[in-house]
C-alpha cells in the first residue's frame, strides 16, 4: 500500500467495535494513514453509520473512492443481533436503563415467528428520539437527553428478509435484511408492542452491505498493523 493507493480511492472494510462511533472509526484511519505515508491532507469517509453499542460492516473510502460513499449507502444491509422480551427503554437499547415492565408468560415461540411477518415489506417506522437524525438543526438525542419532548415522524422503510434464528427465553436472536435508513432498534421496540408486551435491542452486529460481508472485514487494529509493514 502505497500514499498514491489511498489518494486515488481504496474500500477499506472494517469490522467496528463495540463502544467506537463511526466517527471514530473514520478519524482514527484517517490520521493513521496520513502518519504512515506522510500525507498532510485526504478525503477518508464511511458509508452508513453504526451505533456505538453495534459491531460490524463499516465500509470506509479514501480518496476519490469517496465519490461512491452514497451509492454503497443506498444498499441493503443484513444484521444479527438480540431482542430482550419484557422490558422497553428510552433509547430501544442499552444506552439508557429500563423504563417500563411487561408479561411475557403468554407469548409462544409460535408468536414470536408468526410476529415477524407483520414487518417483512415495506412497512412505516419511527425512529428513536434517540438517534442522529436532525430536527430544526438539532440531533434528536440532544432534545432526548435535556429531557425535552419533541416529534419525530415516521418513515417508510423496507425488511425483505426477518428471521428469527434462536431463542432463549426471554432472548430473541434474529436476523434481518433492510433497506438503508431502517432502526433495528425501532423494529425491536414494535416487535414487543406486536407481541402485546415491549421489547428492547441488546446486542446488534453489521453482517452486510449489499455485496460486502463482515468476513471480509478486519479490525482497526489490524489494519493500522498492516500499514506498517
Amino acid at each position: 500500500m502505497t500514499a498514491e493507493d489511498f489518494q486515488n480511492g481504496k474500500i477499506l472494510l472494517i469490522d467496528k467495535p463495540l463502544q467506537w462511533t463511526s466517527f471514530q472509526a473514520v478519524n482514527k484511519l484517517r490520521w493513521e494513514i496520513r502518519q504512515a505515508f506522510n500525507i498532510k491532507k485526504i478525503k477518508v469517509g464511511h458509508a452508513g453509520t453504526l451505533d456505538p453499542l453495534a459491531t460490524g460492516l463499516l465500509i470506509i473510502c479514501t480518496g476519490k473512492m469517496t465519490k461512491q460513499i452514497n451509492t454503497f449507502q443506498g444498499q441493503d444491509k443484513e444484521y444479527t443481533g438480540t431482542f430482550v422480551l419484557g422490558s422497553t427503554t428510552a433509547s430501544y437499547d442499552l444506552e439508557t436503563e429500563i423504563d417500563q415492565s411487561f408479561p411475557t408468560h403468554h407469548i409462544s415461540e409460535a408468536m414470536i415467528h408468526e410476529a415477524t411477518k407483520a414487518f417483512i415489506g415495506d412497512i412505516e417506522q419511527i425512529p428513536p428520539v434517540f438517534s442522529a437524525l436532525k430536527k430544526d438543526g438539532k440531533r434528536l438525542y440532544e432534545y432526548a437527553r435535556a429531557g425535552e419532548a419533541v416529534e419525530v415522524k415516521s418513515r417508510q422503510v423496507s425488511i425483505s428478509e426477518f428471521e428469527i434464528t434462536s431463542i432463549d427465553a426471554t432472548n430473541v436472536n434474529f436476523r434481518v435484511v433492510c433497506s438503508k435508513g431502517t432502526y433495528i432498534r425501532s423494529l425491536a421496540h414494535d416487535f414487543g408492542k406486536a407481541l402485546q408486551s415491549g421489547a428492547h435491542l441488546s446486542a446488534l452486529r453489521r453482517t452486510k452491505i449489499g455485496e460486502f460481508n463482515v468476513d471480509d472485514a478486519i479490525l482497526p487494529e489490524d489494519f493500522i498493523a498492516k500499514l506498517s509493514e
